[in-house]
């Protein structure tokens, strides 16, 4: 089938912004007491940040595997043991329908917070709140994950003596103060087949990619581990392709040629929604 126009066949990165988005970040996570990281369900391991452990140096943190509503059920518990195990600290499940979530991240932060609490009780200095910040790739839910804990008007702290003039914090609990501002980890990546996947969630601008080349290869991630069910959502017999999908739904352009461009829009659209089913791109590390 004739293609309608040339496609990106690797995803483009901006190296030169990542330093500054890095130094940015640490500067703000030096306020910090824990660290709460957010990973999307459908590529744990894709949209963590190969650097984490240097960024954060010592401080606890709390994995937050979200958007577990748009992936695999079966494979979360195995994810959830396997990132445990791997970063040696908590990891919580939540969703855009769940509304119990803050109060498990409470719960996490003030148990991972309590040998800072310990510290200063010993040195005979008044307790204060635990500082934490919600950090990861863009678009795997930050911000969702700040508007609960923030929720019902929850007073601001404003500038703190000592901290910054600058930072905005949020009193979520009596012992927690919320940086009320996102940490965007820069999506810097070597691996071509992890920036794919980062694409196809969103977690990298629409100008670095193109989105046929990128449907295509989710096409063929997802026949890989769900043949059954993307056959049966798209109704093809035939291989599963960007071209048959057009054929199958008569969507046509000009030559009698499927459209490629609706149909890879459409794929994207639909993988992103949940609509074919709920999935994990990625493979849990043998």
């Amino acid at each position: 089938m004739g293609v309608q126009k040339q496609t990106m066949s690797h995803i483009h990165w901006y190296p030169g912004h990542i330093a500054k988005a890095e130094k940015t970040l640490s500067e703000k996570l030096n306020l910090i007491d824990v660290v709460v990281e957010v990973l999307d369900a459908r590529i744990p391991i894709s949209s963590s940040y190969p650097n984490i452990k240097k960024l954060i140096k010592h401080k606890p943190r709390l994995i937050l595997l979200n958007k577990t509503d748009l992936a695999d059920a079966g494979t979360l518990k195995l994810w959830k043991e396997f990132l445990e195990r791997e970063n040696s600290c908590p990891v919580l499940f939540t969703s855009a329908n769940s509304k119990k979530d803050e109060n498990a991240i409470v719960t996490s932060v003030l148990e991972l917070s309590s040998e800072m609490r310990e510290r200063l009780k010993a040195k005979n200095i008044l307790e204060r709140p635990a500082r934490i910040m919600v950090i990861g790739m863009p678009n795997v839910g930050k911000s969702t994950i700040i508007n609960r804990l923030t929720k019902n008007g929850k007073a601001k702290v404003g500038a703190k003596a000592g901290v910054t003039r600058q930072q905005q914090w949020v009193r979520v609990h009596d012992k927690i103060e919320l940086l009320d501002t996102p940490g965007i980890i820069p999506t810097v990546q070597d691996n071509q087949l992890a920036s794919i996947k980062l694409a196809t969630v969103s977690s990298i601008g629409e100008n670095a990619f193109d989105n046929e080349f990128v449907a295509c290869e989710l096409l063929k991630i997802l026949q890989a581990r769900y043949e059954a069910r993307l056959r049966a959502y798209y109704g093809v017999e035939g291989e599963i392709t960007i071209e048959n999908i057009a054929l199958a739904r008569n969507w046509i352009v000009k030559g009698a040629q499927p459209d490629i461009v609706r149909t890879s829009q459409f794929i994207l659209t639909n993988f992103r929604n949940g609509k074919i089913g709920k999935f994990t791109l990625d493979e849990l590390p043998v």
